[in-house]
């Protein structure tokens, strides 16, 4: 019996076999529910407007529209569903277009089912979760790279560091152990963050940081 609390998912993969397993899988797992599959993006795109998951499990190798293109789709239209992206590649990439287009979580299809467990629930509460390679990848990626703040944002060079790692899937205490500080500091730089971008939460802040171009 489906209880209150339950996460509703839809599962889209163009395999069949993959789609099913991992249904099957998924249906083993306490307090989550499929509700729908698809096949391809735009039937994935058709399954949120019907059934409005809390989350999407993605592939991104799809025919017709890709995952890409589906989940840009759905965070227009949708916002309420989270997508998190399971596919065969954690290329640099692939991750930053996926992250780019609003996916809020992002694993390979290596991921044990405690994983992908996790990270269906994170982002159904709006927080994000990345597989450790796909971290690896992006951290690489913020480092190499110079934002482009608003006029207004006023982020020290401390806060931007911490915002390129919320970004990129980190958590306070993985932020700490990177930037070498301790995580009550990391979160008084997550408050003021919060304060100077206007992000009520994690997940706002990442859209900002996406949004000013913190992830490119």
């Amino acid at each position: 019996m489906t209880t209150q609390a339950s996460i509703r998912v839809i599962v889209a993969d163009d395999q069949a076999a993959v789609r099913e397993g991992l249904v099957l899988l998924l249906g083993t797992m306490p307090g989550i529910t499929v509700v729908a599959e698809a096949a391809d993006g735009e039937e994935a795109v058709a399954r949120v407007a019907e059934h409005r998951p809390d989350v999407i499990l993605m592939d991104l190798g799809m025919p017709n529209v890709t995952g890409v293109e589906a989940t840009r789709q759905v965070r227009q239209d949708h916002p309420d569903t989270q997508v998190v992206v399971l596919t065969t590649y954690a290329s640099e990439d692939l991750a930053l277009e996926a992250l780019h287009a609003g996916a809020l979580g992002y694993l390979t299809k290596s991921a044990t089912k405690d994983a992908i467990a996790r990270a269906l629930t994170a982002a159904a509460a709006g927080q994000a979760v990345l597989d450790s390679g796909v971290q690896r990848t992006l951290i690489q990626a913020a480092t190499r790279s110079q934002p482009a703040p608003a006029p207004a944002d006023r982020l020290t060079a401390r806060e931007t560091d911490v915002l390129k790692l919320i970004a990129a899937g980190f958590g306070n205490r993985e932020i700490s152990r990177h930037l070498f500080i301790s995580e009550t500091t990391v979160k008084t730089h997550i408050n003021r963050i919060f304060a100077k971008t206007g992000s009520k939460d994690r997940a706002q802040a990442i859209q900002y940081a996406r949004q000013h171009r913190y992830t490119e």
